[in-house]
């Protein structure tokens, strides 16, 4: 198998760009405050002192406004639906309306994933992606004729959500798509996922549902196989397919940050939201948590931060 390479500094967070989906807006707030304070050609210098006073005060009283405006109802998250769970004891640390069955996007990748596993597939070898699997599939680095092996095939689809990568992975498990899907539901069940339910493997359709306990419960069992979980915790990952290099990086991105991740997995459809679901370890403690339904791609991982040092501060133990 191909080495993983780990990319760092300023390359690794170009390919994070190019791979998640993220608003960026720019503010010119603060190139009109200048504007407003320069003193105008031939003006006295008392005006001037005083616009520029004003200036300042309109940009103190806006930057206020906004750092208010980013705290999120209740100061926790902003998603419509989040929990955190204990994977030791199964105790649910944290709870907003985490028992509403809503999308779940790509996070259903995770049991496409579990599901092509029990087939027992042998990773290295070679298939051939095809036109149905690429069309409709969204963002691919994938063309069609492509021979890549499956295990590369895997990594795109649990890393970077690739939605043709993922096809690909169903298509050549041995199971025709009725009974993968079919499978699916199964092993929901075996997990005790009683809210959870599939009607196709990647997660594009709105029909796939669950609620975020479940979703939390399906990440612990998917970061727990070895190969899965393996592939989860990667931050960038490159091979080459028969034609042509990839490389390809984890939408994770708290596995660039403070705590030591164990498994995890983004998603996105206009239905869902952002969702995101990680396995984290810090000071000593797991935690899972799960977020659906947040509103910009950034927001999803600044909610689990904050559900995580919620959940981790001393005070919480006394005061839930």
């Amino acid at each position: 198998m191909t080495p993983l390479v780990r990319p760092r500094g300023l390359a690794l967070l170009v390919l994070l760009a190019v791979f998640s989906i993220t608003e960026v807006g720019i503010s010119a707030t603060a190139a009109k405050a200048a504007a407003a304070a320069a003193p105008a050609v031939g003006a006295s210098s008392r005006p001037a002192t005083r616009v520029a006073a004003t200036a300042g005060k309109k940009s103190s009283t806006t930057r206020k406004r906004r750092r208010a405006r980013r705290l999120p109802p209740g100061g926790v998250v902003w998603a419509r639906h989040a929990v955190v769970i204990d994977p030791a004891s199964g105790e649910v640390l944290y709870s907003k309306d985490a028992l509403a069955v809503v999308p779940i996007a790509s996070l259903s990748k995770m049991m496409t994933a579990l599901v092509f596993l029990e087939q027992k597939p042998d990773l290295d070898r070679v298939v051939v992606v095809a036109r149905e699997d690429w069309r409709g599939a969204g963002r691919t680095h994938l063309r069609v004729g492509e021979k890549v092996r499956l295990a590369d095939l895997l990594h795109m689809s649990l890393m970077c959500s690739d939605n043709c990568a993922t096809r690909v992975v169903a298509r050549e498990s041995g199971l025709d798509a009725e009974t993968f899907v079919a499978r699916m539901n199964r092993k929901a069940i075996e997990l005790g996922l009683g809210h959870t339910r599939f009607v196709e493997t990647t997660g594009l359709d709105e029909k796939n549902v669950a609620n975020a306990e479940d979703c939390a419960r399906l990440l612990m069992a998917a970061a727990k196989h070895p190969t899965i979980g393996d592939i989860m915790t990667t931050r960038a990952y490159e091979f080459r397919s028969a034609t042509r290099p990839h490389t390809v990086p984890n939408t994770n991105r708290l596995l660039y940050g403070r705590y030591e991740v164990l498994g995890g997995k983004t998603g996105f459809i206009s239905e869902a939201g952002y969702c995101f679901a990680t396995w984290v370890r810090t000071g000593g403690r797991d935690l899972v948590a799960v977020v659906l339904g947040a509103p910009t791609a950034a927001t999803r991982f600044a909610d689990v931060v904050r559900l995580v040092q919620r959940t981790t501060a001393p005070s919480f133990a006394s005061n839930p």
